[in-house]
């Protein structure tokens, strides 16, 4: 799919999102509710989003051990700049330059770097899968006195999630002890595909089982995913804390739900995770916890600025004192990606 095609396809994807979770807005009273959001919990938010950056960076340590010792403020400014560069680069760019930057610092293999990039996504997904269904069947995050059918179907939907979750993690820990398994099953199963698409998966299912091996060692995978539980507990209390601020009554147990339903809204690759993420928080806020949709909105509008702002604002400052611009490393992603294109 050519660069453009994309671009234009994401733009006119977010637009229409913008639209369906503005549809039903009274714009004036969006404003009141974001005009007296209380700074205080504001604050603890943009505190609770830089404590995000530093436990990511210090997982990430863990998981980059095998290449070598990386300083935890080098980790934490590559971390901060990647997530900076993916609200304002297409296609994620972020994921790319952050274990470039590392790999510049070190003289690591970028794509070894990279790996370790992919297992992070992997634990983040088998966490968030594993919290919600522990907390879903131990907590009850408000549901019940709203409405008990809807409760009782979230409540197996959660076991569903646990269930999931847990599965994922034998997976893992399958294959990073046997990371020659992977390549072999995906080379058996794509077998059928014409030479180039099957090269590629090929490559990837490499990459991962690369980064699989860097935390064979069961003790540093632990390692990780005690740190992506105290990551996501993190982010779920920003969530909490922010949409108390906007006047939305969501109890500490519901930010977990809300917490996987925007994990699905970023998911959608707009640029900026612009009106997936806000149509995400606005369903959950309004379907699961009974939020007025005014003050759903502006607590998505305002969750996502206090995400967004601080981080592209910090991000461009680290940038700075490395020599680097959004510029420059938008055109070291598109080297990269058409050195593996034709490698």
């Amino acid at each position: 799919m050519p660069s453009w095609f994309r671009t234009v396809a994401l733009t006119a994807l977010m637009f229409a999102l913008v639209a369906v979770f503005l549809r039903n807005a009274n714009l004036g009273e969006v404003w009141q509710v974001v005009r007296t959001a209380d700074a205080g919990l504001l604050a603890a938010g943009v505190a609770c989003l830089f404590t995000t950056y530093v436990v990511r960076a210090v997982r990430w340590r863990v998981m980059l051990a095998p290449l070598g010792l990386v300083p935890l403020g080098l980790a934490y400014r590559a971390t901060v700049i990647g997530f900076a560069a993916s609200f304002v680069l297409p296609a994620r760019a972020g994921e790319f330059i952050k274990p470039w930057i590392v790999a510049r610092a070190r003289g690591f293999d970028p794509a070894a770097a990279f790996t370790t990039v992919v297992v992070e996504r992997m634990l983040d997904l088998v966490t968030v899968l594993l919290m919600l269904g522990v907390f879903l069947l131990g907590f009850d995050p408000g549901l019940a006195a709203l409405d008990p059918a809807l409760y009782a179907a979230v409540r197996g939907g959660g076991a569903a999630a646990a269930a999931f979750a847990v599965a994922g993690m034998a997976v893992l820990l399958f294959f990073a002890a046997r990371p020659a398994a992977l390549p072999r099953l995906v080379a058996a199963v794509t077998s059928w595909l014409p030479p180039g698409p099957r090269d590629l998966v090929g490559r990837l299912a490499a990459a991962v089982a690369d980064g699989l091996a860097s935390v064979r060692d069961p003790a540093r995978l632990g390692v990780a995913l005690a740190w992506s539980v105290v990551l996501w507990v993190v982010i779920a209390a920003q969530i909490w804390v922010v949409s108390r601020a906007l006047g939305v009554a969501l109890p500490p147990a519901g930010a977990l739900l809300l917490m996987t339903l925007l994990v699905v809204g970023v998911a959608v690759p707009t640029p900026g995770a612009v009106g997936g993420f806000h149509e995400a928080y606005r369903v959950g806020a309004t379907a699961f916890f009974g939020a007025d949709n005014d003050h759903a909105i502006g607590a998505a509008i305002v969750l996502h600025a206090v995400g967004f702002v601080p981080t592209l604002v910090a991000g461009a400052w680290l940038m700075a004192r490395e020599g680097l611009s959004f510029a420059h490393l938008g055109r070291e992603v598109a080297r990269a990606k058409d050195e593996e294109t034709h490698r």
